[in-house]
């Protein structure tokens, strides 16, 4: 028999918004943010790092992304999508927290490159009508390229995008680049929040 593998585990996830919002900046502190000296996928150096995967794949920090991000989305949100590695988990946990909430609402994924075979697609998900609206996550919001990606490929899909919701925002020029394309940006948390929360845990 397989042993189970031992997580930093909290107690029981709450349903209370402000509670698992707590929950999650403690996980992206304990789990995600580390201090260094990072190049990031941008090619800046940053004196700190942020790997948000320790959290959407940490089974709580899942369970808490998709309620959260579930609880943000538009009442006429007809799928989400991001793209491909960090919104992978992201985009799972929020369709299936809608499945038990009774509001299912379809993921996409999108390619950074073409399907190398069959159809060479770039979207992997169900079929949307045209002009369904998609609003896309993203795990951490830096120059806020990655994002933009997945919206273009989006909207030559056919599909209406009007936000972008991320759960860390750097703060380094994402915001500026989504206002600038006429699209809302919403975010969990700023980098001062987890800074702010990382300072008092270590103390």
């Amino acid at each position: 028999m397989i042993d189970k593998i031992q997580l930093p585990l909290y107690p029981e996830v709450s349903t209370d918004i402000t509670a698992l919002r707590q929950l999650l900046l403690e996980l992206f502190c304990k789990l995600a943010y580390q201090e260094g000296d990072f190049v990031l996928s941008s090619g800046q150096r940053s004196s700190y790092y942020i790997n948000g995967k320790q959290v959407t794949l940490h089974p709580q920090g899942a369970l808490a992304v998709g309620r959260l991000l579930l609880s943000m989305l538009p009442g006429d949100t007809q799928a989400v999508a991001g793209l491909t590695l960090g919104a992978d988990p992201i985009v799972s946990a929020v369709t299936i927290v809608s499945a038990y909430e009774n509001q299912p609402i379809p993921g996409l994924i999108i390619r950074k490159e073409p399907k190398g075979h069959g159809t060479r697609a770039y979207i992997e998900g169900p079929p949307l009508p045209a002009g369904a609206k998609v609003v896309v996550v993203e795990d951490v919001v830096t120059t806020g390229q990655s994002a933009l990606r997945a919206v273009e490929r989006l909207k030559h899909a056919g599909y209406i995008v009007e936000e972008i919701i991320a759960l860390v925002d750097r703060q380094q020029g994402g915001d500026e680049l989504y206002q600038q394309q006429g699209l809302k940006f919403e975010t969990l948390f700023t980098i001062q929040d987890i800074q702010q929360q990382y300072k008092k845990s270590e103390a």
